[in-house]
Protein backbone atom coordinates (compact mmCIF):
# COMPACT_ATOMS: atom_id res chain seq x y z
CA UNK A 1 0.00 0.00 0.00
CA UNK A 2 2.83 2.08 0.95
CA UNK A 3 4.55 1.83 -2.45
CA UNK A 4 1.16 1.82 -4.49
CA UNK A 5 0.96 4.87 -2.57
CA UNK A 6 4.14 6.69 -3.66
CA UNK A 7 3.86 5.78 -6.96
CA UNK A 8 0.06 6.99 -7.19
CA UNK A 9 1.63 10.80 -6.04
CA UNK A 10 4.46 10.87 -8.79
CA UNK A 11 1.44 10.90 -11.09
CA UNK A 12 -0.01 14.28 -9.80
CA UNK A 13 0.22 17.34 -12.25
CA UNK A 14 -1.01 20.16 -10.07
CA UNK A 15 -1.67 20.66 -6.68
CA UNK A 16 -5.02 23.40 -6.45
CA UNK A 17 -4.72 25.49 -2.69
CA UNK A 18 -8.58 26.41 -2.23
CA UNK A 19 -8.18 29.72 0.58
CA UNK A 20 -11.88 30.12 1.09
CA UNK A 21 -13.07 32.70 3.10
CA UNK A 22 -16.78 32.39 4.78
CA UNK A 23 -16.34 34.67 6.96
CA UNK A 24 -19.32 36.78 5.53
CA UNK A 25 -22.01 36.25 3.92
CA UNK A 26 -21.00 34.37 1.52
CA UNK A 27 -20.28 30.93 3.81
CA UNK A 28 -23.18 28.62 3.03
CA UNK A 29 -23.52 29.64 -1.19
CA UNK A 30 -19.76 29.59 -2.00
CA UNK A 31 -18.71 26.18 0.06
CA UNK A 32 -20.20 24.54 -2.92
CA UNK A 33 -16.59 24.85 -4.58
CA UNK A 34 -15.80 22.44 -1.83
CA UNK A 35 -18.16 19.97 -3.30
CA UNK A 36 -16.93 20.79 -6.87
CA UNK A 37 -13.20 19.46 -5.82
CA UNK A 38 -14.41 16.74 -3.93
CA UNK A 39 -15.83 15.70 -7.26
CA UNK A 40 -12.84 16.66 -9.50
CA UNK A 41 -10.65 14.97 -7.46
CA UNK A 42 -12.54 11.92 -8.16
CA UNK A 43 -12.68 12.36 -11.94
CA UNK A 44 -9.38 13.56 -12.64
CA UNK A 45 -6.83 11.72 -10.19
CA UNK A 46 -3.84 14.03 -11.34
CA UNK A 47 -5.29 17.21 -9.17
CA UNK A 48 -4.76 17.27 -5.65
CA UNK A 49 -6.37 20.01 -3.26
CA UNK A 50 -5.22 21.69 -0.56
CA UNK A 51 -8.13 23.21 1.38
CA UNK A 52 -8.45 25.98 3.79
CA UNK A 53 -11.90 26.80 4.41
CA UNK A 54 -13.11 29.28 7.17
CA UNK A 55 -16.74 28.53 8.02
CA UNK A 56 -19.39 28.59 10.71
CA UNK A 57 -22.16 26.99 7.96
CA UNK A 58 -24.51 23.94 10.07
CA UNK A 59 -23.79 20.57 9.10
CA UNK A 60 -20.05 21.03 9.09
CA UNK A 61 -17.71 20.53 11.96
CA UNK A 62 -19.30 20.92 15.63
CA UNK A 63 -22.75 21.69 15.61
CA UNK A 64 -22.61 25.14 17.70
CA UNK A 65 -22.50 27.46 14.99
CA UNK A 66 -18.99 28.95 15.79
CA UNK A 67 -16.68 30.00 13.59
CA UNK A 68 -13.44 27.76 12.43
CA UNK A 69 -10.69 27.33 10.44
CA UNK A 70 -10.47 23.55 8.03
CA UNK A 71 -7.58 22.54 7.08
CA UNK A 72 -7.47 19.44 5.11
CA UNK A 73 -6.79 17.64 1.30
CA UNK A 74 -8.60 16.59 -1.44
CA UNK A 75 -7.21 13.90 -3.56
CA UNK A 76 -8.92 10.63 -5.15
CA UNK A 77 -12.43 11.72 -4.50
CA UNK A 78 -11.66 11.62 -0.61
CA UNK A 79 -10.08 13.30 2.43
CA UNK A 80 -6.97 12.28 2.51
CA UNK A 81 -5.44 12.05 6.11
CA UNK A 82 -5.95 14.42 8.94
CA UNK A 83 -8.55 17.42 9.10
CA UNK A 84 -6.70 19.98 11.02
CA UNK A 85 -9.68 21.98 13.25
CA UNK A 86 -8.46 25.38 14.80
CA UNK A 87 -9.86 29.09 15.85
CA UNK A 88 -11.09 31.03 12.87
CA UNK A 89 -7.63 32.32 10.85
CA UNK A 90 -8.21 35.91 9.99
CA UNK A 91 -8.30 35.11 6.14
CA UNK A 92 -7.78 38.84 5.46
CA UNK A 93 -4.08 38.62 6.72
CA UNK A 94 -1.15 38.84 4.57
CA UNK A 95 0.50 36.13 7.09
CA UNK A 96 -1.99 34.08 6.86
CA UNK A 97 -2.71 33.66 3.02
CA UNK A 98 1.16 33.65 2.98
CA UNK A 99 1.29 30.55 5.47
CA UNK A 100 -1.68 28.59 3.44
CA UNK A 101 0.90 29.31 -0.03
CA UNK A 102 3.68 27.74 1.67
CA UNK A 103 1.59 24.75 2.94
CA UNK A 104 0.15 23.99 -0.40
CA UNK A 105 3.85 24.21 -1.94
CA UNK A 106 4.70 21.85 0.50
CA UNK A 107 2.12 19.42 -0.31
CA UNK A 108 2.67 20.09 -4.18
CA UNK A 109 6.35 18.99 -3.24
CA UNK A 110 5.44 16.13 -1.45
CA UNK A 111 2.76 14.92 -4.41
CA UNK A 112 5.12 15.86 -6.93
CA UNK A 113 3.36 18.17 -8.47
CA UNK A 114 4.30 19.88 -11.82
CA UNK A 115 2.36 22.72 -11.10
CA UNK A 116 0.66 24.83 -8.14
CA UNK A 117 -2.45 27.56 -8.78
CA UNK A 118 -3.79 29.48 -5.65
CA UNK A 119 -7.82 29.84 -5.83
CA UNK A 120 -8.92 33.02 -3.43
CA UNK A 121 -12.66 32.52 -2.67
CA UNK A 122 -14.41 35.57 -1.31
CA UNK A 123 -15.66 38.69 -2.08
CA UNK A 124 -13.75 41.04 -4.20
CA UNK A 125 -13.03 44.73 -5.03
CA UNK A 126 -10.84 45.37 -7.94
CA UNK A 127 -8.19 47.50 -7.15
CA UNK A 128 -9.64 47.87 -3.71
CA UNK A 129 -8.72 44.48 -3.08
CA UNK A 130 -10.80 41.33 -0.92
CA UNK A 131 -10.92 38.72 1.22
CA UNK A 132 -13.09 40.33 3.82
CA UNK A 133 -12.97 38.83 7.00
CA UNK A 134 -16.29 40.56 8.84
CA UNK A 135 -14.42 38.64 12.49
CA UNK A 136 -11.74 40.92 11.85
CA UNK A 137 -12.75 44.01 9.95
CA UNK A 138 -10.25 43.55 7.07
CA UNK A 139 -10.26 43.81 3.92
CA UNK A 140 -6.64 42.71 2.03
CA UNK A 141 -5.04 45.06 -0.39
CA UNK A 142 -4.44 43.89 -3.86
CA UNK A 143 -0.53 44.35 -3.04
CA UNK A 144 -1.47 42.30 0.05
CA UNK A 145 -2.93 39.16 -1.85
CA UNK A 146 0.20 39.26 -4.33
CA UNK A 147 3.23 40.19 -1.40
CA UNK A 148 1.30 37.16 0.73
CA UNK A 149 1.70 34.66 -2.81
CA UNK A 150 5.55 35.66 -2.84
CA UNK A 151 6.09 34.95 0.97
CA UNK A 152 4.63 31.71 1.09
CA UNK A 153 6.64 31.39 -2.01
CA UNK A 154 9.97 32.16 0.23
CA UNK A 155 8.60 30.20 3.35
CA UNK A 156 8.56 27.15 1.10
CA UNK A 157 11.81 27.74 -0.17
CA UNK A 158 13.30 28.38 3.13
CA UNK A 159 12.34 25.55 4.61
CA UNK A 160 13.18 23.09 1.59
CA UNK A 161 15.98 24.49 -0.01
CA UNK A 162 15.59 21.23 -2.07
CA UNK A 163 12.59 22.54 -3.96
CA UNK A 164 13.45 26.00 -3.88
CA UNK A 165 12.76 26.67 -7.47
CA UNK A 166 8.77 25.70 -7.01
CA UNK A 167 6.18 28.83 -7.48
CA UNK A 168 2.76 29.45 -7.67
CA UNK A 169 2.33 29.21 -11.22
CA UNK A 170 -1.18 30.97 -11.41
CA UNK A 171 -4.12 32.14 -9.40
CA UNK A 172 -7.72 31.85 -9.44
CA UNK A 173 -9.41 34.96 -8.31
CA UNK A 174 -13.38 33.02 -7.41
CA UNK A 175 -13.53 37.16 -6.32
CA UNK A 176 -15.76 40.32 -7.98
CA UNK A 177 -13.88 42.60 -10.85
CA UNK A 178 -10.15 40.91 -9.81
CA UNK A 179 -9.32 41.19 -13.65
CA UNK A 180 -7.80 44.50 -13.80
CA UNK A 181 -4.29 45.77 -14.71
CA UNK A 182 -3.64 46.66 -10.97
CA UNK A 183 -4.18 42.82 -9.82
CA UNK A 184 -2.17 41.32 -12.91
CA UNK A 185 0.82 43.56 -12.45
CA UNK A 186 0.83 42.97 -8.63
CA UNK A 187 0.80 39.20 -9.66
CA UNK A 188 3.34 39.33 -11.94
CA UNK A 189 5.80 40.81 -9.80
CA UNK A 190 4.93 38.25 -7.35
CA UNK A 191 6.21 35.98 -9.84
CA UNK A 192 2.94 34.96 -10.92
CA UNK A 193 2.31 33.93 -14.68
CA UNK A 194 -1.47 33.35 -14.84
CA UNK A 195 -4.54 34.79 -13.80
CA UNK A 196 -8.05 33.67 -14.41
CA UNK A 197 -10.65 36.33 -12.98
CA UNK A 198 -13.61 38.30 -14.81
CA UNK A 199 -13.41 42.16 -14.31
CA UNK A 200 -17.14 42.04 -13.36
CA UNK A 201 -19.33 41.18 -10.40
CA UNK A 202 -19.70 37.19 -9.99
CA UNK A 203 -22.50 35.58 -9.06
CA UNK A 204 -21.87 33.10 -6.12
CA UNK A 205 -20.88 30.08 -6.27
CA UNK A 206 -18.43 31.37 -8.87
CA UNK A 207 -15.64 29.53 -10.91
CA UNK A 208 -16.46 25.86 -10.75
CA UNK A 209 -13.50 24.04 -9.00
CA UNK A 210 -13.55 22.20 -12.40
CA UNK A 211 -11.19 24.67 -13.74
CA UNK A 212 -8.29 22.81 -12.22
CA UNK A 213 -8.84 19.41 -14.64
CA UNK A 214 -8.99 22.18 -17.06
CA UNK A 215 -5.41 23.35 -15.80
CA UNK A 216 -4.04 20.20 -15.17
CA UNK A 217 -4.72 18.75 -19.08
CA UNK A 218 -2.78 21.47 -20.55
CA UNK A 219 0.38 21.61 -18.80
CA UNK A 220 2.44 22.59 -22.01
CA UNK A 221 -0.43 24.88 -23.46
CA UNK A 222 -1.45 27.87 -21.88
CA UNK A 223 -3.83 29.21 -25.02
CA UNK A 224 -5.99 25.70 -24.86
CA UNK A 225 -5.79 25.71 -20.55
CA UNK A 226 -6.72 29.72 -21.08
CA UNK A 227 -9.81 28.76 -23.48
CA UNK A 228 -10.79 25.64 -21.57
CA UNK A 229 -11.46 27.41 -17.98
CA UNK A 230 -13.00 30.18 -19.68
CA UNK A 231 -15.22 27.70 -21.97
CA UNK A 232 -16.09 26.09 -18.14
CA UNK A 233 -16.85 29.21 -16.64
CA UNK A 234 -18.84 30.58 -19.25
CA UNK A 235 -21.12 27.56 -19.65
CA UNK A 236 -21.69 26.77 -16.05
CA UNK A 237 -25.20 27.15 -15.03
CA UNK A 238 -26.15 27.62 -11.19
CA UNK A 239 -29.90 28.37 -10.08
CA UNK A 240 -32.64 25.96 -11.01
CA UNK A 241 -34.01 24.38 -14.58
CA UNK A 242 -36.37 27.29 -14.67
CA UNK A 243 -33.83 30.14 -13.22
CA UNK A 244 -30.17 29.17 -14.29
CA UNK A 245 -27.63 31.47 -13.94
CA UNK A 246 -23.95 32.08 -15.09
CA UNK A 247 -21.01 32.88 -12.19
CA UNK A 248 -19.62 35.36 -14.72
CA UNK A 249 -20.59 38.58 -16.86
CA UNK A 250 -17.30 38.22 -18.78
CA UNK A 251 -14.41 36.11 -17.89
CA UNK A 252 -10.19 36.34 -18.61
CA UNK A 253 -7.33 34.56 -18.04
CA UNK A 254 -4.92 37.06 -18.61
CA UNK A 255 -0.68 35.75 -19.35
CA UNK A 256 1.29 37.66 -16.85
CA UNK A 257 4.48 36.67 -18.34
CA UNK A 258 7.47 39.42 -16.49
CA UNK A 259 8.32 40.88 -19.90
CA UNK A 260 4.61 41.40 -21.29
CA UNK A 261 4.04 43.00 -17.96
CA UNK A 262 6.31 45.36 -18.21
CA UNK A 263 5.64 46.44 -21.77
CA UNK A 264 2.02 46.82 -20.21
CA UNK A 265 3.25 49.58 -17.64
CA UNK A 266 5.42 51.25 -19.73
CA UNK A 267 2.34 52.13 -22.44
CA UNK A 268 0.08 52.78 -19.85
CA UNK A 269 2.20 55.06 -18.39
CA UNK A 270 3.31 57.26 -21.29
CA UNK A 271 -0.61 57.10 -22.71
CA UNK A 272 -1.30 58.80 -19.52
CA UNK A 273 1.53 61.32 -19.12
CA UNK A 274 0.60 61.95 -22.99
CA UNK A 275 -3.14 62.50 -21.60
CA UNK A 276 -1.87 64.81 -18.91
CA UNK A 277 -0.27 67.02 -21.17
CA UNK A 278 -2.62 66.69 -23.76
CA UNK A 279 -5.65 67.71 -21.27
CA UNK A 280 -4.02 71.02 -19.90
CA UNK A 281 -5.93 72.22 -22.95
CA UNK A 282 -9.85 72.32 -21.74
CA UNK A 283 -10.78 71.34 -25.44
CA UNK A 284 -8.79 68.37 -25.70
CA UNK A 285 -9.78 67.48 -21.71
CA UNK A 286 -13.25 67.32 -22.74
CA UNK A 287 -12.64 65.14 -25.31
CA UNK A 288 -10.72 62.63 -23.28
CA UNK A 289 -13.81 62.42 -21.03
CA UNK A 290 -16.01 61.93 -23.59
CA UNK A 291 -14.20 59.23 -24.94
CA UNK A 292 -13.67 57.70 -21.31
CA UNK A 293 -17.64 58.15 -20.27
CA UNK A 294 -18.26 56.04 -23.78
CA UNK A 295 -17.06 53.15 -22.04
CA UNK A 296 -18.93 51.87 -19.10
CA UNK A 297 -16.94 50.87 -16.24
CA UNK A 298 -18.16 47.89 -14.16
CA UNK A 299 -21.13 47.03 -11.93
CA UNK A 300 -23.39 47.64 -14.83
CA UNK A 301 -26.39 46.88 -12.61
CA UNK A 302 -29.32 48.37 -11.54
CA UNK A 303 -29.53 49.95 -8.43
CA UNK A 304 -25.40 50.33 -8.73
CA UNK A 305 -25.25 54.21 -8.68
CA UNK A 306 -23.70 54.39 -5.04
CA UNK A 307 -20.45 52.04 -5.63
CA UNK A 308 -17.10 52.50 -6.84
CA UNK A 309 -15.85 50.58 -9.67
CA UNK A 310 -17.88 52.78 -12.23
CA UNK A 311 -14.28 53.96 -13.78
CA UNK A 312 -12.88 50.49 -13.76
CA UNK A 313 -13.45 50.46 -17.31
CA UNK A 314 -12.20 47.67 -20.01
CA UNK A 315 -8.78 49.21 -20.56
CA UNK A 316 -8.66 47.85 -24.75
CA UNK A 317 -11.86 49.59 -25.57
CA UNK A 318 -11.14 53.03 -23.88
CA UNK A 319 -7.66 52.84 -25.35
CA UNK A 320 -8.08 51.60 -28.54
CA UNK A 321 -11.53 54.68 -28.79
CA UNK A 322 -8.54 56.95 -27.38
CA UNK A 323 -6.50 55.98 -30.42
CA UNK A 324 -8.59 56.21 -32.90
CA UNK A 325 -10.37 59.61 -31.88
CA UNK A 326 -8.97 61.90 -34.87
CA UNK A 327 -9.82 65.04 -32.69
CA UNK A 328 -7.05 64.23 -30.46
CA UNK A 329 -3.50 64.75 -31.23
CA UNK A 330 -0.93 62.19 -33.27
CA UNK A 331 1.27 61.60 -29.59
CA UNK A 332 -1.94 60.89 -27.69
CA UNK A 333 -3.49 58.36 -30.60
CA UNK A 334 0.17 56.98 -31.31
CA UNK A 335 0.47 56.61 -26.85
CA UNK A 336 -2.77 55.06 -26.99
CA UNK A 337 -1.91 52.23 -30.02
CA UNK A 338 0.50 51.00 -27.90
CA UNK A 339 -0.91 51.00 -24.48
CA UNK A 340 -3.84 48.71 -26.45
CA UNK A 341 -0.67 46.74 -27.88
CA UNK A 342 0.35 45.54 -24.13
CA UNK A 343 -2.93 45.28 -22.97
CA UNK A 344 -3.91 42.53 -25.88
CA UNK A 345 -0.95 40.84 -25.46
CA UNK A 346 -2.13 39.66 -21.87
CA UNK A 347 -5.07 37.82 -22.92
CA UNK A 348 -4.98 34.56 -23.37
CA UNK A 349 -8.64 33.88 -23.29
CA UNK A 350 -11.56 35.52 -23.35
CA UNK A 351 -15.47 35.44 -23.51
CA UNK A 352 -18.07 37.74 -22.88
CA UNK A 353 -22.08 38.29 -22.83
CA UNK A 354 -23.89 40.21 -24.72
CA UNK A 355 -27.03 40.83 -22.66
CA UNK A 356 -26.55 39.03 -19.18
CA UNK A 357 -29.80 38.36 -17.63
CA UNK A 358 -28.97 38.77 -14.21
CA UNK A 359 -27.53 41.64 -14.58
CA UNK A 360 -31.22 43.41 -16.44
CA UNK A 361 -29.57 42.41 -19.85
CA UNK A 362 -26.45 44.28 -19.67
CA UNK A 363 -24.27 44.09 -22.77
CA UNK A 364 -20.21 43.11 -22.19
CA UNK A 365 -19.21 42.77 -25.52
CA UNK A 366 -16.34 45.58 -25.02
CA UNK A 367 -15.26 44.03 -21.57
CA UNK A 368 -12.29 42.15 -23.44
CA UNK A 369 -9.75 41.61 -21.48
CA UNK A 370 -9.27 43.62 -17.74
CA UNK A 371 -9.82 46.91 -16.29
CA UNK A 372 -8.11 49.63 -15.88
CA UNK A 373 -9.37 52.87 -13.00
CA UNK A 374 -10.10 55.68 -14.88
CA UNK A 375 -11.58 58.47 -13.23
CA UNK A 376 -13.02 61.19 -15.10
CA UNK A 377 -15.05 62.91 -11.84
CA UNK A 378 -13.79 63.40 -8.41
CA UNK A 379 -16.23 60.79 -6.80
CA UNK A 380 -15.23 58.07 -9.09
CA UNK A 381 -11.48 58.69 -8.27
CA UNK A 382 -12.10 56.85 -4.40
CA UNK A 383 -15.30 56.28 -3.97
CA UNK A 384 -14.90 54.30 -0.47
CA UNK A 385 -11.73 55.09 0.68
CA UNK A 386 -10.14 55.33 3.14
CA UNK A 387 -12.17 51.44 3.83
CA UNK A 388 -11.43 50.51 0.15
CA UNK A 389 -9.21 52.27 -2.04
CA UNK A 390 -8.64 51.86 -5.67
CA UNK A 391 -5.78 54.20 -5.86
CA UNK A 392 -3.81 52.74 -2.95
CA UNK A 393 -1.76 50.39 -4.81
CA UNK A 394 1.83 50.19 -6.61
CA UNK A 395 0.24 50.04 -10.43
CA UNK A 396 -1.43 52.88 -10.23
CA UNK A 397 1.58 54.40 -8.72
CA UNK A 398 3.79 53.09 -11.31
CA UNK A 399 1.83 54.55 -14.42
CA UNK A 400 0.91 57.93 -12.74
CA UNK A 401 -2.46 57.28 -12.11
CA UNK A 402 -2.75 60.19 -9.60
CA UNK A 403 -1.46 62.73 -11.74
CA UNK A 404 -3.95 61.91 -14.49
CA UNK A 405 -6.71 62.12 -12.27
CA UNK A 406 -5.68 65.51 -10.74
CA UNK A 407 -5.95 66.80 -14.59
CA UNK A 408 -9.14 64.87 -15.67
CA UNK A 409 -11.01 64.57 -12.66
Amino acid sequence: MTAAGSVERRTRTLEFGIYRDGDNNLDDVQARVLNQALETSAADRRVEFTVEDTTKREGFGPPDGALRTFTYVLRDGTMSGRMDVSAPHDMASRANLARFVALTLDQAQRSHATQTWIDLVDHGAGDGGGLEADAYRGVMREDDMAAAIADGVALHAAAHTEDAGRRVDGVVANQCLMATLGFASALSHAGVRYLAASPETMLAPGVPSGVAADIERHPNDPAAMAKAVVDRVMTTEYGSAAHPFGPAAAFDVLDLDAEKIGHMESGVAALNAALGSAAQDRSARAIVREDARAIDGMVRFPHSAGMPWHADRPALALYDTLAHDGRLGAAVRSAAQNAVAGVRALVLAHDESDGFAPFGGSDYSDAVGPTVHFPVTPRQVDAWAPAISETDNAFYRRVGGAALAGVLA
